[in-house]
C-alpha cells in the first residue's frame, strides 16, 4: 500500500506540485502582506489624524522656540495628569532646536487629550524604557527626568528640550533618534520632583544654565514674565540668567530669551557666556565660563536674604564648581564662597 502510494507521485511531476506550493505559499504572504500594509495605512491615518487634531488647537502655540509667548498658567501639586505610575503615550513630532544639531524639541500627546498636562512649576517628570545595556547585552530600565518646557495653556500635549549625547547617553540618544515618531514611551511624576513652586514670592531671582539646563528656567520664565490670571503673579522685580554654552551655534532657544529679555528690559536680564567660540567671531557677549567674577557682576548678593534666589541646572562638573553636588542639601563652591546659603540655592 505504501508502495502503490509512492509511485503514484512520479518524479516527473515533482516539477508541477513545486510550482503549485510556490503559487500558494506567495498567495498567502501576498494576503497577509496586504493586511499588514493596511494596517499600517490605518495605524498612520489614525495617528495623522491625531496630529491634525492637535495642531488645530495648537496653532497659536508652535514647536520652534522662537515664535514662543511667555505665558503664566498655573496649577497647584496633585493636578498633573501624570502620577506615580508610568504612563505611556506617543511621540507626535520631533524637530532640531538650535544649530548645533544634536538638540531637539520633542512632542508627545497626553493620556487625556482633551486637558492641559496640569504640571506644577517648577516641576521635573520622569521618562522611562527598556534598551538594551552595551555590556551587559540585556534588557535595562532606564528612567531619567525632564523638565517640560510648554506651559498648562497647551491642551492634548506637552514638549521637551534633549540634546542628544549618542553612545555616551542611553535614553536621550533613544528618544532623539530611535523611537519612532508613533511610537510610545512611559513618563510618570511625583510629588518629589517639585523643587519650588510659582507664583515666587522673591523679589531677586538669579539663574545659572548651561546646555539642556535651561528647560527649568523656561518653565520658570513663563511663570515670571507670562501674561496670566493676577493671583498668579510673582513679586519678582528682577531675574538675571547666566547661560553657559560653547559657541554662537550650541545656545538652546536663544531668540525667544532675546526677544524676552527686549519685551521685559526692566525685569529680565539675558547674558550668554561662550567657552569655545572663535576669537575671530563677531560675539561680543562674555566668554569663558560661568565664574565667581561674573557671578559678582550680575547677581543680587546674598546679604538680601529672603528677596533673592538662585536657580541652578547644568552638568554634574557646573554643580560641583558653582554650589555642590545636586543631590546635597549644602551650598558648597563658588556660591557657597559668596554667602549664599541652602535657602537661597535651588539645585535643579
Amino acid at each position: 500500500m505504501v508502495l502503490n502510494r509512492l509511485c503514484c507521485f512520479n518524479p516527473p511531476t515533482y516539477p508541477v506540485l513545486k510550482y503549485l506550493l510556490i503559487v500558494v505559499m506567495l498567495s498567502r504572504l501576498t494576503s497577509a502582506a496586504k493586511s499588514l500594509d493596511q494596517f499600517r495605512r490605518t495605524a498612520a491615518k489614525t495617528l495623522i489624524t491625531k496630529k491634525e487634531k492637535l495642531s488645530t488647537k495648537m496653532t497659536a502655540y508652535p514647536m520652534d522656540l522662537s515664535d514662543r509667548p511667555a505665558v503664566c498658567n498655573l496649577v497647584p501639586a496633585g493636578q498633573c495628569q501624570f502620577n506615580t505610575t508610568f504612563q505611556s503615550v506617543t511621540l507626535l513630532d520631533r524637530i532640531p532646536c538650535g544649530e548645533g544639531g544634536t538638540s531637539y524639541i520633542l512632542r508627545f500627546g497626553l493620556p487625556d487629550v482633551t486637558k492641559p498636562m496640569g504640571l506644577t512649576t517648577c516641576a521635573c517628570i520622569l521618562a522611562s524604557a527598556k534598551l538594551m545595556d552595551r555590556e551587559k547585552c540585556e534588557l535595562v530600565e532606564v528612567t531619567r527626568p525632564y523638565t517640560p518646557i510648554s506651559t498648562n495653556d497647551q491642551v492634548g500635549c506637552f514638549d521637551l528640550l534633549v540634546k542628544d549625547y549618542g553612545e555616551n547617553g542611553y535614553l536621550s540618544k533613544y528618544l532623539c533618534e530611535d523611537l519612532l515618531i508613533g511610537g510610545e514611551i512611559q513618563f510618570k511624576h511625583i510629588d518629589f520632583n517639585i523643587k519650588i513652586p510659582a507664583p515666587f514670592t522673591q523679589k531677586k531671582i538669579g539663574m545659572i544654565a548651561a546646555g539642556t539646563g535651561i528647560t527649568p528656567m523656561i518653565q520658570a520664565l513663563h511663570a515670571i514674565l507670562g501674561d496670566g490670571p493676577s493671583d498668579q503673579k510673582s513679586a519678582t522685580e528682577e531675574v538675571t540668567l547666566l547661560y553657559g554654552s560653547r559657541n554662537k551655534s550650541d545656545i538652546l532657544g536663544g531668540d525667544m530669551l532675546r526677544r524676552w529679555a527686549s519685551m521685559f528690559s526692566k525685569k529680565f536680564k539675558h547674558i550668554d557666556v561662550l567657552s569655545h567660540e572663535a576669537a575671530d567671531s563677531e560675539y561680543n557677549g562674555e566668554r569663558g565660563f560661568i565664574d565667581k567674577a561674573k557671578i559678582e557682576k550680575y547677581f543680587p548678593p546674598a546679604s538680601l536674604g529672603s528677596d533673592v534666589i538662585i536657580f541652578v541646572c547644568g552638568p554634574p562638573v557646573m554643580y560641583q564648581l558653582l554650589c555642590g553636588p545636586r543631590n546635597e542639601k549644602d551650598v558648597t563652591g563658588i556660591l557657597g564662597e559668596l554667602g549664599y546659603s541652602s535657602s537661597q540655592v535651588f539645585k535643579f
